[in-house]
């Protein structure tokens, strides 16, 4: 999953930027948001590699990893949410992947921000530590205690998966014009 150091071009045109990075055609600022989102989960997942070693737990870094995958579920579903609002914006393929994307991250993030059950005014089960281990795949296990246990890996992996499948020609508008009803 840890992307590759991307070469620095010098004075790119505008082509060559959104080639690179076609989440700029939709916008600059959630393109930059994303990129962080990226460089978190590459941080969760060494701090996960590292934190679960051949003969002992390291928990410090497996609580850094924890600390982060909170954080990271909070702003990756900010970000996705913002996409998927702006339906006219994508084509309908990306829309699609986007919109299921919307709903994997719903259900991890409803119980660790709000406490509740997804969809429901119901408290989410608090007697027990924000996230499960699975030590023998060195991953945390999200979402709501009393439902089926997501894995942290698997989530980081398919928002990177998604998100940079987008292709320049999957962005029909930029969000701006989202707002022009």
């Amino acid at each position: 999953m840890h992307r590759r150091i991307k070469e620095v071009l010098i004075n790119p045109s505008e082509e060559e930027m959104l080639a690179r990075e076609p989440l700029m055609a939709f916008s600059f600022y959630l393109s930059g948001r994303n990129n962080v989102l990226l460089s978190i989960a590459d941080e969760i997942i060494e701090n996960l590699d590292k934190g679960f070693s051949s003969n002992s737990i390291h928990f410090g870094l497996i609580e850094r990893a924890e600390t982060l995958m909170w954080l990271w579920t909070l702003g990756a579903y900010e970000v996705v949410r913002t996409m998927y609002q702006a339906k006219e914006c994508f084509s309908e393929n990306f829309y699609t992947k986007i919109s299921q994307l919307k709903r994997d991250l719903s259900k991890v993030r409803m119980p660790a921000s709000k406490m509740e059950k997804q969809g429901k005014k119901k408290p989410a089960n608090s007697n027990r530590s924000p996230s499960g281990l699975n030590i023998a795949k060195r991953d945390l296990l999200i979402g709501d205690p009393d439902d089926k246990d997501v894995s942290g890996r698997m989530l980081l992996e398919n928002y990177e998966k998604i998100v940079s499948s987008l292709t320049v020609q999957d962005v029909l508008k930029h969000h701006r014009e989202s707002y022009n009803d």
